[in-house]
This record gives structure tokens, sequence and C-alpha cells, in this order.
């Protein structure tokens, strides 16, 4: 993902994949036929080539391509690079501008230093799991990836920080980024709450533990989220709901108080939503200035007028997929080319690289390269 950022925004990114492919290629649907969604969504606007990094010759590939690099991007288990000699610490010598991004699961030191590390165990591992879910039931994971995606924001930052400094000193450096530190990092409010004050959070399900009303409510179609986070706004969603003398019940009239009776006011508001169409409440509650919106899937939520007007669905022949979420003015990111096979383009590159014909030939005989154009040829 932090590649595919880069690369969405103008960045040559070239994609090494081993001889056995990107384990992403079998996280089906589909299953079985060398792409699925999850390689798809985080793959456009790379190149690819398939190389055999434990190898010399296909060392030697990544070594040629450092001499026009300038970012490097690896996340594989910790010391693996060190193994093949691509660690930063011998690139830094004789790169020292190369730009150095490791990804781990929970760094190179410590106790856990070397353990695998994936999004699910680190939602466990880090408490995310323990505030997510009903306050009576089990800790659950996110929905989706939220470890891994952090991890890629936090390395996309990393390299554009370390880029601007480079502009100052010529130099290099290496960022260090692990899953623990980027699952850490979303407990926001949580950890302050008990580093600061000794509070011990817990699950909350869809309400939010510091604000009421804010969580969601069944409507006659379906349910709605409700967030009125401060008197104003509460006060226009219960005149809005027909019920203004709510604003000024003592229980109610102050964001404290309201967290304090928590349980009395959502059986009110539960009572008066249940009557309502999710649509039509909506409507009328963002009209009165209150944050309300229906709780949607997935095809719902990207089929949302808005969604095409803020061009977060984008296509590209047979390719579709999400948006580039950071929209520059006067220099805008682009979809230029669709995620590709493993060795698409492995010919090309190693041409770039200045290897001859033969060269290049005896790399996909050996089996230190593979091409899909020549990948009987490879095996």
């Amino acid at each position: 993902m932090c590649a595919q950022m880069l690369a969405d925004h103008g960045a040559d990114v070239i994609k090494i994949e081993g001889p056995a492919g990107d384990e992403l290629r079998t996280y089906g649907p589909p299953f079985g036929e060398g792409t699925s969604a999850y390689f798809d969504g985080i793959n456009r606007n790379k190149r690819n080539i398939c190389v055999d990094l434990s190898c010399s010759a296909g060392q030697d590939v990544v070594r040629r391509l450092l001499d026009g690099a300038d970012v490097v991007i690896e996340n594989f288990r910790t010391g693996t690079m060190d193994q093949w000699g691509l660690g930063y610490g011998v690139i830094a010598v004789d790169y020292p501008g190369i730009i150095y991004c490791r990804i781990t699961g929970f760094g190179t030191e410590g106790p856990m230093a070397g353990a695998p590390g994936y999004d699910a165990v680190l939602q466990a591992y880090s408490g995310i799991m323990s505030l997510t879910g009903d306050p009576d039931g089990q800790p659950m994971r996110v929905g989706l990836p939220i470890v891994d995606l952090m991890a890629a924001m936090h390395a996309f930052s990393g390299i554009l920080l370390a880029l601007n400094e480079r502009n100052r000193s010529q130099l290099g450096q290496l960022i260090d980024c692990t899953l623990l530190d980027a699952a850490l990092s979303l407990l926001h409010p949580h950890a302050s709450a008990w580093t600061m004050y000794g509070s011990t959070p817990g699950r909350s399900g869809n309400a939010h533990g510091s604000v009421a009303p804010y969580e969601t409510f069944e409507s006659r179609s379906g349910p709605v989220m409700l967030a009125a986070n401060n008197n104003e706004q509460f006060i226009r969603l219960v005149q809005a709901l027909g019920r203004p003398d709510l604003a000024v019940d003592p229980r109610f009239s102050s964001n404290g108080q309201r967290v304090q009776h928590r349980g009395e006011l959502s059986l009110i508001l539960r009572d008066l939503v249940s009557l309502q169409d999710a649509g039509d409440l909506s409507q009328r509650l963002v009209e009165h200035g209150v944050p309300a919106l229906p709780v949607l899937d997935v095809p719902h939520a990207l089929a949302q007028p808005q969604v095409k007007q803020r061009e977060m669905i984008v296509s590209l022949g047979d390719y579709t997929g999400l948006g580039i979420p950071v929209k520059l003015g006067r220099t805008p990111g682009s979809i230029r080319r669709a995620p590709v096979r493993r060795g698409a383009d492995t010919m090309d590159v190693l041409a770039e690289l200045n290897y001859g014909e033969t060269e290049a030939r005896e790399l996909l005989r050996s089996g230190a390269a593979i091409d899909h154009g020549h990948a009987a040829e490879a095996r």
C-alpha cells in the first residue's frame, strides 16, 4: 500500500516478487486465478519483476536497481535482507543517499524481535481487539486490515519526510516502521486515558465512551449512526425528533450528564428513531446540522453520489478500484497502470539495467528471474 501511494503520485515503482509470487495473490476472491481483490487493491501503477533474491544472480539485479533508486521498501521478516547482503547497513555504504524503509512486525531489537507479524495478531497484541465489540461480548478484530494500512501510512509519511530532509543533507536514512508501533498509534484516546488517568478502556460497541449520543439506532428501514458531539447538536437533534424538552432535561443538559445517563437517553432515542425511515431521518438531521447517516454495506457505500463526486472509484480498462484519497491541486495523482501479472516487466527492466540478451536469458534459464512472457523457459 505504501508503494502504491507513492506510485499514484508519480513514483516509478518496481515491485519485486519471488518465484513463488506474492502470497496476497492467493487471498481470494477469486481463488486460483493468479491474482485477487487483495492483491489488485494495492498493486496498481507498479512495474513488476520476478527475481529469486536467495541466489547471487537475483541479488545482483537488486544491486543494479539501486544505482538509480531513491527509495527501497521491504517488509521481510527481520534479518532476511541482511542474510542476502541487502540490509541497510550494507547498502548505505555504497549508496549513502538511499532512503531505506523497513517494515517489520515488532522491530529488530527486544524480546519480540524477529517474531512474525500479521495484522490480526497485532490487533490482538496491541489492545485493539479489547476495545472492539459489544460490552458483554468477545473481543473482536476490526473488519479490515487496519494495522497493515496504518503501517503503510506511517511508512509513506516517513519516506516523504526523509526525501524532504535529503534535499538539505544529501543523505538518505533508515526508516524503521513496525506493525506494533502502527497498532499502538491507533489507541487514541484510550492510551492516554490509561497513562494519564489510570482508566482501563473497555468495549462500548457502536457507542462512544466519551460522548453521548454517539451510537447507532435502529430505524424502521435500517440502522442509523447519530453523532451529536456537543450541546448545540443535541438541541438540534431532539428538535428534529419532536422532543425539544429533552434539551432542558437536567439528565441531558451537558455531555457529561448525557454520558452519565446514557442508558436512559438511549432508550428514549431508540423509540423515537424506530418510527423513522433511515434515509429521510438522516437527510433531515443533516439539514439541521446534526451528523447522522445510515449504516451502509460496501456496495451501497461505493455507489453513493458523493463518493463519485470525490472520484473515489476509478477505472482503467478492466481495472476498477478505490481512488486517490490525497488530492493535490497542482500535481494530482493518477491511475496509469492496472495491477499486472508476476514478472510482467522482468525483461524490460533487465534491459534497462544493461543486461544483454544472452545474460538476461541465462537468468531466466537458471530460475534467478522469471518473465511473464518466458515463464515456460524459466521453469
